[in-house]
């Protein structure tokens, strides 16, 4: 009976990005993991600005940090080129990247262990350093990403220094190198089918900021009624408000009631898929007009005596 044994070792490539304290901290971080895990990790790679920002996307509740860790387990097996999740969690500059791949193949990954991986790297990551930013994958996970040529995982394969390796990181790394690992060509469509889903994003979130503009007039309009002690009604009926507290007694020009009517109607326009697009162009005028709103009910609320802030 032999049993597969591997050391540490400091590797002295460098890495874009990464200083030579970051470097040693990272180091650090790895001895520490491995005399935690010993055979439980398969690589510790760290990365630097040539791939940051473009991470294999797991999702980010198990994306490990000073503040976010693993709540409930290591990732499922991703789908290589796949929609990034919506919300992505913000990186700080100064952070050092750090990819841990865990063995999942012999060894099986309950809640209790992974539950205990959780905490201990929470634990390692607050006595080395809070700007350490760990990202775990499975190594089924990771062989996936690598097996279909994944942009993203070849990246940090091209890119990344193991600080940990148990003899196969460097190995695929070299056959990058040869030119032996390729993209498939069901990443390449995948990868393509994400563009034009992403255009469409690009059009629903100027949709979702131009429904923001419709809150900023509503909620501006709703203060300026409040300063008078009325109560803020429905937002169908502000406009009809705003015209009998504020624009017959010459507090606000008659304007201002069209700029709500307007914005009311547009809310709901999306709201009922009535209204699909809003150009660039649209949406500038949009902001314009919902930001002299704005400043047209902050002057109001301050002839009050209250200063509303900004």
């Amino acid at each position: 009976m032999w049993k597969l044994e591997f050391e540490l070792k400091k590797n002295e490539q460098k890495v874009a990005g990464i200083t030579q304290d970051d470097f040693d901290l990272a180091f650090k971080f790895s001895k520490r993991m491995y005399q935690e895990f010993g055979d439980l990790l398969k690589a510790i790679v760290l990365f630097g600005s040539n791939v940051k920002g473009r991470k294999p996307q797991s999702n980010p509740e198990f994306t490990t940090g000073e503040n976010q860790h693993l709540k409930q387990g290591l990732p499922p097996e991703p789908t290589p080129g796949s929609a990034p999740q919506p919300k992505q969690e913000e990186k700080n500059p100064g952070d050092i990247d750090i990819l841990v791949v865990v063995d999942d193949v012999t060894v099986q990954l309950t809640p209790e262990l992974v539950e205990t991986y959780r905490i201990i790297v929470k634990k390692v990551i607050l006595d080395i350093s809070p700007r350490i930013h760990v990202t775990s994958l499975k190594l089924t996970s990771f062989w996936a990403y690598i097996r279909a040529g994944d942009p993203v995982g070849l990246n940090i394969l091209r890119e990344g220094v193991a600080l940990l390796d148990s003899g196969f990181f460097d190995p695929l790394k070299a056959l990058l190198r040869r030119g032996m690992i390729r993209p498939s060509p069901e990443s390449v469509f995948t990868y393509f089918a994400r563009a034009p889903r992403t255009l469409y994003n690009s059009k629903w979130h100027i949709l979702q900021a131009t429904v923001d503009l419709y809150w900023a007039v509503i909620d501006a309009a709703h203060s300026a009624l409040m300063a008078l002690d009325e109560v803020p009604p429905s937002p169908e009926h502000v406009a009809q408000m705003l015209e009998e507290k504020l624009v017959k007694p010459g507090h606000i020009n008659r304007k201002y009631v069209a700029t709500v009517s307007k914005f009311f109607r547009i809310y709901k326009g999306i709201t009922r898929r009535e209204i699909k697009e809003v150009s660039g162009a649209q949406y500038d005028s949009y902001y314009r007009e919902a930001e002299e709103f704005v400043k047209a009910m902050k002057g109001f609320i301050n002839l009050h005596g209250l200063k509303p802030k900004l």
